[in-house]
């Protein structure tokens, strides 16, 4: 999740908290297979989701509804990123970065047109990174502090040069920060859009759906239907009901416990995400602030239990997930042990205590039921607050009045909020900080993409042996999708859902 402040960025990434690449690969549909039919080109393909936007500006909008709905499908950047995290071209046909990691040179696609008609010029691809650079408001502001330059020598090539070499700089352009404007547009961007995708937003209705377009004029390969209707459906019951009844052709976000309800009417898949589940301490507040507190209220935790009564995903044991640069099985370094988790507590005497967890309300209480259950076994006693997510914003996030939190954090390579002294679960132990810090600067100072990737793993280790955090587990992605319907993501759904490929028999 990109709960993070760099702080703009971060509100955004919260709000992608309330939402789901490598696939998973374990399809498990039933029922008989409908005679294939031929896909219409003409056709509605109406789509369940849980986030919905609340306006659609999503350069100065925070969220994963956002990013979700609107990238590679109304907006597009010079590059995109596939569920896998690789980088590939988009508006720039190719891409040349110099051996020193300073200089990023791009062709740009010729005869692109964004959907009123402009034609797409090197001068809009150079205004639209200016402007996220310039300006604090924008979401990703921070991902182009480390810009020098950004310059179009010819009519064809954008160069953006960097001050220092940053490991993650493709990864991050091919989010928000990299979306490409037509320059001196007077769109109004919090109701409508104006991109250059394959689709044009033809409807948006608050809180209650978002309608696109197949774009004819689309300088790519067309949209394989022509319209989509993505569905706001936050209540798990009420999204897969509306699935069983017809209104909606492929269900995101499924709650493991309604599988069984849909096998037999839609095919099922399982990917994996780099959702996480994070039981966040505070290490400012006593008795928290003793790191052999944390350690047992770790040990306590069956991680194994969580994922199987959650009934999809995988336990994590630290930052990083399977999908990001630097990930490393943690699980040597805190183990599922209830009576040395006693022993540590009593050694730090911290006996009997009692703690209270801020959770919002829209997660459900599975979770926090276990960890109830789990703490009480070693002699603590947590209450659970249940808030509106506006509260826990509040509270939590920007005042970091708490205890212990429980949040989904879904955004992809996020360890810097680790590095990050003012952020909610900050790391209070400066000289642990200073290591993690320090190493992340060195991770994305390297140019080889496996140094890089060893140095993340060494900070990660750094930061999960300070237990500020539990990492509950990585939510598994559940898509369901109807007979007919084709090429639809099922890898990493809540944070990008490209759908020009999609095609659907109707």
């Amino acid at each position: 999740m990109s709960l993070t402040p760099r702080r703009g960025i971060r509100a955004a990434a919260i709000a992608s908290v309330l939402a789901g690449a490598l696939a998973l690969a374990s399809c498990s549909a039933s029922g008989p297979s409908p005679e294939p039919t031929e896909p219409d080109a003409d056709a509605t393909l109406r789509v369940g989701l849980v986030l919905e936007p609340d306006n659609l500006d999503i350069r100065r909008t925070s969220g994963a509804a956002l990013e979700q709905a609107l990238i590679d499908n109304v907006y597009e950047g010079l590059v995109s990123r596939t569920p896998q995290g690789e980088v590939v071209p988009r508006l720039a046909t190719e891409y040349e970065v110099s051996p020193d990691g300073l200089t990023y040179t791009f062709t740009i696609a010729d005869g692109v047109t964004f959907h009123d008609g402009g034609e797409l010029t090197v001068e809009d691809v150079v205004a639209s990174l200016e402007a996220v650079r310039a300006d604090e408001s924008y979401v990703d502001h921070a991902v182009l502090a480390n810009v020098a330059s950004v310059e179009a020598p010819d009519d064809t090539t954008v160069v953006i040069t960097l001050n220092e070499p940053n490991q993650n700089f493709l990864f991050a352009l091919a989010g928000r920060a990299g979306l490409v404007f037509d320059e001196g547009d007077e769109t109004d961007l919090r109701t409508a859009a104006n991109g250059t995708g394959p689709f044009t937003v033809a409807e948006w209705v608050d809180g209650d759906h978002v309608t696109l377009a197949r774009n004819d004029a689309y300088w790519g390969d067309p949209a394989g239907v022509a319209e989509v209707v993505l569905q706001y459906i936050p209540e798990a019951t009420a999204l897969v009901n509306a699935g069983l009844d017809g209104s909606l052709d492929a269900i995101t976000a499924v709650d493991p416990e309604f599988v069984p309800e849909l096998e037999g009417s839609f095919e099922v898949s399982e990917g994996l995400t780099t959702d996480k589940f994070i039981l966040a301490f505070n290490d400012a507040a006593p008795p928290l602030d003793d790191p052999r507190v944390r350690e047992a209220l770790r040990m306590a935790i069956d991680h194994q239990a969580i994922v199987e009564t959650v009934g999809a995903g995988t336990p994590q044991f630290g930052p990083i997930p399977e999908l990001d640069p630097g990930y490393e099985d943690l699980s040597d370094v805190v183990g599922y042990d209830p009576e040395a988790a006693r022993e540590l507590l009593a050694e730090a005497g911290a006996e009997n205590i009692e703690l209270e967890l801020t959770i919002p309300n829209v997660y459900g209480t599975t979770v926090s039921t276990l960890l109830v259950g789990a703490f009480d076994e070693i002699g603590v006693q947590l209450s659970v607050e249940p808030v509106e997510f506006s509260t826990w914003l509040n509270d939590v996030y920007t005042n970091q009045d708490y205890e212990l939190s429980y949040v989904n954090h879904v955004e992809p390579r996020d360890f810097d909020t680790w590095t990050d002294p003012d952020y909610y679960y900050a790391i209070s132990d400066e000289e642990v900080l200073t290591q993690v810090q320090g190493l992340y600067a060195d991770a994305m100072r390297e140019t080889d993409p496996d140094a890089s990737a060893q140095l993340l793993a060494e900070a990660a280790r750094i930061v999960a042996e300070y237990h500020p955090a539990d990492w509950l587990y990585t939510r598994a992605d559940i898509v369901a999708v109807a007979p007919g319907v084709e090429g639809f993501p099922a890898d990493a759904t809540s944070t990008r859902l490209p759908l020009a490929g999609v095609t659907f028999a109707g």
